[in-house]
């Protein structure tokens, strides 16, 4: 409704809004002022937090005279805030975050004695703040962070403002240092700075006994002199530190041997992207609760301390991009839930210690650009762990390849380029079927290209050049349809050169330096191949000796029969050598209605509000896809055609659904026909395994469900896919409609993301694209599963997508749809699973996984099973991932947990699930943090 609407509240209600209802009437007011609809004089709360208002701020609400509190966050509120409200004597909390407000913050708020808590981050205000405003010496929350406001902070801040808990005036364009009098602020608990234009050294914070969060990313601090790290030192009395970030500033000189005295709470480090130099003191090893240390691209030098080590809490750490020299310490394998390790680029030199074989959690491990020699081991490259990704070029390892590579199964990116490598490539490289990235050039490696990597079907990069590779082209490898580049030059190929797939993209495939290839597309400029001439020299023979041999209409005969045979053994040869890839470039509507038996509803798999989804059999049977044809009668299907086609055409992920090709053709009736095709699921969606609906022929079969662990895998595949799409492509996509439907499982129990009708891309600075925000469709997700922000009006970001996968999360383990009969009111799926942990959690739980059957036996009771080794219990384990569900789907997008955290987190349940012996880890929130009260 209209804000407007709010000025004539019924006489049978109080004087009192609570989150955009009216509280009912307690005592009999009857003859007073509010019950003649007075509401000026008794008005005292106004709140209507997280609503759908629209319009302006009406000026009225700024005579109602006894006000204290006016909540409007998260609404859509535009205009600027009305004059009047300075009028408000008794008004200790004005909150208007998450809105659209514009303009400027008015000079009548200095008139405000009372005021406590202010609150307007995430609007588009601009101007100056009022030096009026910054003497209100009551106010201890101050949130403006997230407009344009310029200006600069008074140098008696921490004077004026002596109650200060909270100051967030992050990503405006403030200039100009940070006063020296904020030391004063005794009480500061979070002082974020972050994204301004703020210069000068940073002053003595001794004073801030009671500091958690200090962040001042992203300024121009520091001059990178000797002495611009002093102030840590002021540091060391704030017992409550969690998190500092220096980041992204100009900062130089040596860190101080001081900063091991800072705060044993301290879980965050980030000291990248500034001018530091020196060695990395060893005291900073006293800092035991470190979760992440950043201190890359610096000018660091010397060992990297082995204290690093007694950080038994870290998961991420990074020191890429510094002069950092010596071996990496032993002791980093006492790092066990690391998880994200990066040393490239530094002057690093040794082995790789055998003691990295026990972080166990390792998923990311870059050393690249080192000294690094000696052997790749087996003990490394074993078991122990199983990362992501794996990056060892251009250092000086030399050996063969361990045949121990294979065990990496969840492998997408492998770089060990750049070496002095030899022997052959092993055939279980193979057996890294997520592989998408393989390089492996300027090695010495021979032999032929082992033929086990045909089942790398999902290659998009292919780079093996500068070799002693021999033998011929894998002909498989035109069937790559994934394949974008590919180098095989300078090595010792022969024969001939496939033609199709990557091939036939010049810019796309190198074959330099192999003299003894031939054929191929013509644009290679290769020599025709010698055995074409010679079959056709010895065809014309045959067929003049079989000539001479046979006369007359017997003769005539043969001929004819033999040119018959011939003809139909090349048709047939060159049906066989057709791949899937060619046979989609031709799909026509024609092909498509045979495919699906004439559109049958016996084929269809699924239906949407753009189209329906059917199951095709191609190629005489030899293919099944899943094909999606779009209702081009509904005015939004074309767009969707076209942004789905957009989003899907550059991303290539194991856990998203792959699209074969498109169809934009004709049918019989005259009418424009589109549909894509794309990889046949066996397993339907995850919709359909939540909530089951026994179909006619399974009445007698106990409906099909998912074990804990399956919904565990399924839950990390889709955080895989999201983490890739608003992280790794090289335009972030929001995916604008996550839901269990729209969540594929494959014949392995693989979940893959699908349906990208509603995609939209986060272009920075890019004007002159065909798809971006603004053009891409209104319509934004589904109902439940929409964060609230969206239907205030608020532009799509990655943060919608993560509230989306928190609600998801808890319909996979609770069993509730975000609709379901019982969310009524104010109740909702996220509120019903957080009021119930952890104590109620067997409550809310799905049922079906009280019970899980093992062979034809079933477990004990959830709560009972434990296993005889100690590994905590799968109560535990429910427990946890519910956590991570109510985390990403609470109220403020900036208080969301990031899918970065989700990924550590859930592959840490999953291993406490298997029972390894995982030290015990909770979640704790990394958004910023925002004014919830407001």
């Amino acid at each position: 409704m209209g804000l407007s609407q709010l000025s004539s509240a019924p006489p049978s209600f109080s004087s009192t809004f609570v989150d955009g209802e009216v509280s009912p009437v307690v005592d009999d007011i009857r003859g007073s002022p509010c019950w003649t609809y007075n509401l000026r004089n008794c008005l005292e709360e106004l709140r209507v937090r997280n609503n759908l208002l629209t319009g302006e701020i009406p000026a009225m609400l700024g005579t109602m005279s006894k006000l204290r509190v006016f909540s409007m966050s998260s609404n859509n509120l535009i205009g600027r805030i009305p004059p009047s409200f300075g009028n408000l004597s008794f008004l200790e909390l004005f909150g208007s975050t998450y809105n659209n407000l514009h303009g400027i913050i008015l000079d009548s708020f200095g008139q405000l004695t009372k005021l406590e808590q202010l609150g307007l981050g995430v609007n588009k205000l601009s101007g100056k703040i009022p030096h009026s405003v910054f003497n209100i010496s009551s106010i201890n929350l101050f949130d403006i962070g997230d407009n344009q406001i310029q200006g600069h902070l008074p140098s008696n801040i921490g004077i004026t403002l002596p109650n200060i808990k909270l100051l967030h005036i992050g990503n405006n364009r403030f200039t100009r240092s940070i006063p020296v009098s904020i030391s004063n602020a005794t009480n500061l608990d979070t002082l974020e700075l972050d994204g301004n234009k703020l210069r000068g050294k940073v002053p003595s914070l001794e004073k801030l006994n009671r500091f958690s969060r200090f962040v001042i990313t992203g300024n121009n601090l520091g001059n990178g002199g000797a002495n611009d790290l002093n102030f840590l030192c002021s540091l060391t009395n704030t017992t409550y530190l969690t998190v500092l970030a220096l980041n992204i500033n100009k900062f130089g000189g040596e860190l101080p041997k001081c900063i091991g005295n800072l705060s044993t709470s301290l879980a965050w480090l980030l000291l990248e992207t500034n001018k530091i130099y020196g060695k990395i003191p060893t005291e900073i090893g006293n800092l035991i609760n470190m979760e992440r240390l950043d201190m890359w691209q610096n000018k660091l030098s010397g060992n990297i301390p082995s204290e690093i080590g007694k950080f038994q809490k870290l998961q991420f750490l990074a020191l890429h991009e510094n002069n950092l020299s010596g071996k990496i310490p032993f002791s980093f394998g006492n790092l066990t839930i690391l998880t994200n390790l990066y040393l490239y680029e530094n002057n690093l030199q040794g082995k790789i210690p055998l003691s990295i074989g026990k972080c166990q959690n390792l998923i990311n491990l870059f050393l690249a650009n080192n000294n690094l020699s000696g052997l790749i081991s087996p003990q490394v490259i074993g078991l122990s762990f199983s990362p992501i990704r794996l990056d060892l070029s251009a250092n000086q390892f030399t050996g063969v390849i361990p045949m121990e590579l294979g065990n990496f199964k969840i492998l997408e990116y492998l770089d060990i380029s750049e070496n002095m490598l030899f022997g052959k490539i092993p055939e279980s490289l193979g057996s890294c079927v997520k592989l998408e990235f393989l390089a492996m050039r300027r090695n010495q490696f021979q032999g032929i290209i082992p033929p086990s990597l045909a089942s790398l079907r999902g290659l998009r990069s292919l780079d093996l050049s500068n070799n002693n590779l021999s033998g011929e082209i894998p002909k498989v490898l035109e069937n790559f349809v994934f394949l974008q580049f590919l180098n095989l030059s300078f090595n010792h190929f022969e024969g001939e050169v496939p033609i199709d797939g990557v091939f036939k993209n010049m810019s796309a495939t190198s074959i330099r330096g192999n003299d003894k290839l031939c054929g191929g597309m013509p644009k290679f400029q290769l020599p025709k191949c010698k055995y074409e001439k010679s079959k056709k020299r010895k065809l014309t023979l045959t067929l003049k000796l079989m000539i001479s041999i046979f006369s007359g209409l017997l003769g005539v005969s043969l001929v004819l029969s033999l040119l018959h045979l011939f003809c139909l053994r090349k048709k047939r040869k060159e049906n066989i050598s057709s791949d899937l890839g060619n046979f989609l470039l031709n799909l026509s509507y024609q092909s498509l209605l045979k495919a699906t038996n004439g559109f049958s509803s016996t084929n269809l798999i699924g239906a949407g509000s753009f189209g329906s989804v059917y199951k095709g059999i191609l190629d005489e049977g030899r293919h099944t896809v899943a094909i999606k044809f779009f209702n081009l009668l509904h005015h939004e299907a074309s767009k969707s055609f076209k942004i789905e086609c957009e989003a899907l055409r550059n991303i290539r992920h194991r856990n998203i659904v792959k699209v074969l090709t498109s169809c934009s053709s004709i049918d019989y009736q005259g009418h424009d026909f589109k549909a894509l095709v794309m990889e046949f699921m066996g397993n339907g969606n995850l919709d359909e395994w939540l909530h089951p609906t026994p179909r006619i022929n399974e009445t007698l079969e106990e409906p099909r469900n998912l074990s804990l662990l399956q919904r565990l895998n399924i839950a990390i595949d889709v955080a895989n896919a999201l983490d890739y799409l608003h992280h790794h492509c090289q335009t972030p996509i929001v995916h604008c409609d996550l839901k269990p439907s729209n969540v594929l499982i494959d014949d392995e129990m693989i979940g893959h993301v699908g349906d990208f009708g509603l995609a939209r891309f986060l272009f920075n600075a890019i004007q002159d694209s065909s798809i971006n925000q603004s053009s891409s469709i209104g319509v934004r997700g589904t109902v439940g599963y929409t964060p609230p922000e969206y239907g205030l009006g608020s532009e799509v970001s990655i943060y919608g997508d993560i509230y989306s996968y928190g609600i998801l999360l808890l319909e996979m383990f609770t069993g509730k749809k975000p609709t379901d009969n019982i969310f009524q009111d104010s109740l909702n799926l996220h509120e019903f699973v957080k009021v119930a942990l952890p104590e109620r959690v067997i409550d809310i739980i799905d049922p079906i996984l009280l019970w899980e059957r093992e062979g034809e036996n079933r477990v004990n009771d959830i709560t009972c099973n434990e296993s005889q080794n100690g590994s905590p219990k799968r109560l535990e384990c429910l427990i946890f991932i519910l956590e991570i569900g109510v985390a990403c789907s609470v109220e403020f997008p900036r208080e969301r947990m990031n899918m970065g955290a989700v990924i550590i987190e859930l592959h840490s349940i999953r291993k406490k699930f298997l029972g390894t012996n995982i030290h015990r880890q909770r979640f704790q929130a990394t958004g910023k943090t925002s004014p919830g009260i407001l």
